[in-house]
């Protein structure tokens, strides 16, 4: 066995982590413990990189290059040579008939740094476009703009030192959940100094909420009304820094003024908090001789004011003095693990490389130089919202998209898919060939994955680190930049520029690419010109700034009050309240808010292929406050209709004792790979920030109903315990494409995964009439049920009918139609590989609970030690405490993700 270092692929905490290989196969990971990001932590996302790389996963990776020339054709294999000849004439065709601007390319910040280098080049340089943006649009760019606008510079300026604080303030961020590992240093830091203080501001009362010792439940939109009604009260009792606003600040008279009329009693009505906890986060904030930090993320970002709620959080650093100095300072966390980087080379498209901007002749002319070519293109190019809607339009006649899945992701969902049906050509350039995009591409091109490339990325506290390779890819999956560079060079041959195409793409390795990345960040904000490969191979990950001839770079910026900004000072602007693009009224009476699951990411491609990561949230649910849900004659696990003016979902609901009346959430992950519909973003507006361009992905207002169809199917399969392990594993995920084709076919329906070791597929549906027998037979193919090896039970008359499958003594198959109500029990036995002798008899009674001795364990908390909620409950209730419990399940222990449900728990079991 060999030992590799690099990072986790998830989050933007940027986590070292050591993956373990043999014979060309990843076999376990683990917390890189010299990591100064992690210093040996996982979450359980990170614990569980190595599952989404064993073989059994192979069926959902893209591993060869795949083709279709018509829209209704099935796509088919073709070489590498011939998808790349293609794409390069058709792109080169576009060109030529109807101008740069009528191709366009939608990349990601799960990119490396290399990669986003060439895809930037490639479009600024070669082909002459600046149509070339990223998912981070969706993410950061809010952040971006917020740091320009007050501080100059993309440049968050502390690290995670800092956390260890006085006074901890999170806003828009449910931490615990979207960046664990930072929630871990946040709890020990709390731990080590009691007296540490922790406001947290959400629309949910999240889990990072438990931890808070001010809780400030705000309305969705209410953000800057908080921070500028905060800086009314440090204003009225003197908190404030007047030096340093005075020798280090431009633009305070101007807020000062407007936020006079911001007052706590005028603003609790507004943001649905009450004065008193507003006035005593203020004084938290900015007390003195205190150190405070901010954290923040999506719930600021994702606004179509975005760039004003992170200035007016900024402002109250700025306003009190506190930043650039141990322990103080705004720090935007961010959301994909190579977002940084991306926005360090230009890969945006208002961007160039090393933070210069687009708009600025001056900074166009320095890249032109850089390249060696006569210009960069000054007309802007078209930001994710923009640039869908143009396909839609057919003004973008040619799209490559990488690594990232739009028609998951994008607002309003139902017009982006149907968008790519007006464009000629879509390239995906995918490691993996189940998201909701690649059912959309004409091309298909396979890429490398974690563990399989080699490059940099940046973290959130402007750590780079080395991502190594440490096994091949599989199939004919190539590395990112490996690709751009082979059809770089095929398009500039097609283009008539293949002396440039061979001077702009010289590279051999993807070190030849960050040293030019390096060398056009000098004497940038930015500057790493003292970062080599060597030096990152050598003495571990480094921040920047890290200027040549340096050894170490910045861990803090701003520390002499010195500012990005031509005259050295930073900027506050007037920021006014502005709310929601959508607001409540009778028709639309509720307000949904969007967030992350603690054990799924983005559209779950990854994710979704590991059993045990659906133990805690098995699938697509909506929650609402049970007053709510009383007052709609609704129970738990109901459907309903979630709708609003831009569409309708079907889900089902559940009460949550986290959100306030007239407030929903629903998890934004679920796409229609797992779920009959496109998830909540079919409801989302695409109305952006100005600034910024990012949508508001956050919030809508919508009208829930109940919807009760009459008739239910649960289908389950599992792999044969007379298999090989890896063989059989990988059969069965072969099935779920097949499966995910049924979805829309129903009313309802959700497909994933159950168990831990062995992977169980669920398919559950619902529908108004029960299936014809042709379809159910159809589907009992699909799950692999053998008719001449199953029990059966049918009762016409009722419409139902079932079927169980058993091998080796094990429950392989189970198909349950017109009545599912043991399917719960079953999936367990199935899950746990438990011997069917006992229970046998009882498989397809309606039975909602197990016939044996026994209970069902419910709900998984701990994923690490497999630990459910019955059973921490059990443990309560017998005279645990939360330490007992720990030492003697080890739940809680090892990642620590469960340790405020734990802690939740607890008090529920002593109420």
């Amino acid at each position: 066995m060999a030992e590799t270092k690099s990072t986790c692929c998830y989050c933007g905490v940027g986590c070292g982590v050591i993956i373990e290989h043999e014979a060309g196969q990843i076999t376990g990971v683990r917390g890189d413990p010299d990591h100064p990001a992690n210093f040996g932590r996982l979450c359980t996302k990170g614990s569980t990189l190595h599952l989404t790389a064993a073989p059994e996963t192979l069926p959902l990776r893209a591993l060869y290059p795949e083709f279709r020339a018509e829209r209704n054709m099935p796509r088919r294999r073709i070489s590498w040579d011939n998808a790349l000849d293609h794409a390069a004439d058709k792109f080169a065709r576009v060109v030529e008939e109807h101008g740069s601007d009528a191709v366009a390319f939608y990349i990601s910040g799960q990119l490396l740094t290399e990669d986003y280098y060439v895809f930037n080049k490639l479009a600024k340089g070669l082909i002459g476009t600046n149509n070339v943006d990223t998912n981070s649009r969706l993410c950061m760019s809010s952040a971006v703009a917020g740091y320009k606008a007050t501080l100059g510079a993309d440049a968050p300026p502390t690290c995670y030192e800092d956390l260890d604080t006085d006074c901890l303030f999170i806003t828009g961020s449910n931490t615990a959940f979207a960046h664990p590992i930072v929630f871990r240093r946040i709890e020990d830091a709390k731990a080590a100094n009691p007296d540490m203080k922790i406001i947290v501001a959400d629309p949910r009362r999240t889990d990072t909420a438990e931890i808070a010792d001010i809780y400030l439940p705000l309305l969705p939109g209410t953000d800057i009304a908080l921070y500028n009604s905060m800086l009314h009260v440090m204003l009225w009792e003197d908190l404030l820094d007047e030096d340093y606003i005075r020798e280090h600040t431009t633009g305070f008279a101007e807020l000062k003024q407007l936020v006079r009329e911001y007052s706590p009693e005028t603003m609790a009505g507004v943001c649905g908090v009450p004065a008193a906890d507003i006035i005593a986060a203020a004084r938290l904030f900015a007390a003195k001789g205190k150190r405070t930090v901010s954290l923040w993320c999506q719930g600021l970002n994702q606004s179509a004011h975005g760039t004003h709620n992170n200035a007016a959080l900024i402002h109250l650093h700025l306003a009190t003095g506190k930043i650039g100095t141990q322990g103080n300072g705004p720090f935007s966390l961010t959301g994909q693990p190579n977002a940084m980087g991306g926005r360090e080379v230009g890969g945006m498209a208002t961007l160039l490389s090393a933070h210069r901007d687009l708009a600025n002749p001056a900074h166009r002319a320095e890249v032109a130089k850089l390249w060696g070519i006569p210009d960069v293109p000054a007309t802007p190019g078209l930001s994710a919202v923009e640039l869908f809607k143009a396909v839609g339009e057919g003004k973008i006649k040619a799209l490559w998209i990488a690594c990232t899945n739009p028609a998951q992701s994008m607002p309003e969902i139902d017009k982006v898919v149907e968008a790519f049906d007006a464009c000629e050509f879509v390239v995906v350039q995918e490691a993996y060939n189940n998201t909701d995009t690649t059912d959309l591409g004409d091309l298909i091109l396979p890429a490398a994955s974690w563990g399989e490339k080699e490059g940099t990325v940046t973290n959130s506290e402007r750590r780079i680190t080395r991502v190594r390779q440490a096994v091949p890819a599989p199939g004919e999956a190539r590395p990112d930049w490996q690709i751009m560079v082979d059809f770089a060079l095929r398009l500039g041959k097609a283009l008539g520029k293949e002396a440039l195409a061979r001077q702009l793409f010289p590279y051999a390795k993807p070190e030849d690419v960050f040293n030019e990345h390096r060398e056009t960040t000098r004497g940038r904000d930015l500057d790493i010109t003292g970062i080599s490969y060597a030096m990152l191979e050598n003495e571990g990950p480094k921040q920047w700034p890290l200027h040549e001839g340096e050894s170490t770079g910045k861990q803090r910026l701003y520390s002499d009050g010195i500012f990005a900004t031509a005259d050295g000072k930073a900027r506050f602007l007037p920021t006014k309240h502005l709310g929601t693009v959508d607001t409540t009224d009778a028709r639309f009476p509720l307000r949904l808010t969007t967030g992350r699951l603690r054990d799924q990411w983005h559209g779950m491609s990854r994710t979704g292929s590991v059993a045990r990561l659906y133990a805690h949230e098995r699938e697509a649910v909506i929650e609402l406050n049970i007053s709510d849900m009383a007052r709609r004659s609704l129970k738990d696990g109901d459907l309903v209709t979630a709708a609003n003016k831009r569409g309708k979902i079907v889900v089902q609901v559940r009460a949550s004792e986290s959100l306030r009346p007239g407030l929903a959430f629903m998890a934004m992950h679920w796409g229609r790979h797992f779920v009959d519909n496109g998830g909540a973003n079919v409801l989302m507006p695409q109305t952006y920030d100005p600034t910024s361009k990012q949508p508001e992905l956050k919030h809508t207002s919508i009208r829930v109903e109940k919807f009760d169809p009459k008739w239910r199917l649960v289908a389950m399969c599992r792999a044969s315990p007379s298999t090989p392990p890896g063989a059989n594993a990988a059969d069965v995920m072969a099935r779920l494409p097949r499966l995910q084709a049924w979805l829309p076919r129903f009313a309802h329906a959700t497909l994933g995964l159950a168990g831990r070791d062995n992977a169980v597929i669920v398919l559950r549906a619902w529908m108004d009439a029960p299936m014809s027998a042709e379809d159910l037979a159809d589907l009992d193919a699909d799950i692999g049920l053998q008719a001449n090896m199953a029990l059966r039970l049918d009762d016409p008359g009722r419409g139902i009918q079932k079927r169980a499958m058993i091998e080796s003594n094990t429950l392989t198959v189970v198909r349950l139609a017109g009545e599912v109500a043991a399917s719960d029990w079953l999936e367990e036995l199935m899950a746990t590989g438990a011997s069917t002798a006992e229970a046998r008899k009882w498989l397809l009674a309606p039975l909602s609970r197990p016939p044996v001795a026994g209970k069902s364990r419910g709900r998984i908390v701990c994923n690490c030690f497999d630990v459910s909620e019955n059973e921490i409950l059990a443990e309560y209730k017998s005279g645990c405490d939360l330490k007992t419990l720990q030492d003697k399940r080890k739940c809680g222990t090892s990642c620590g993700s469960c340790v405020p449900e734990l802690k939740r728990l607890a008090h529920a079991a002593a109420a």
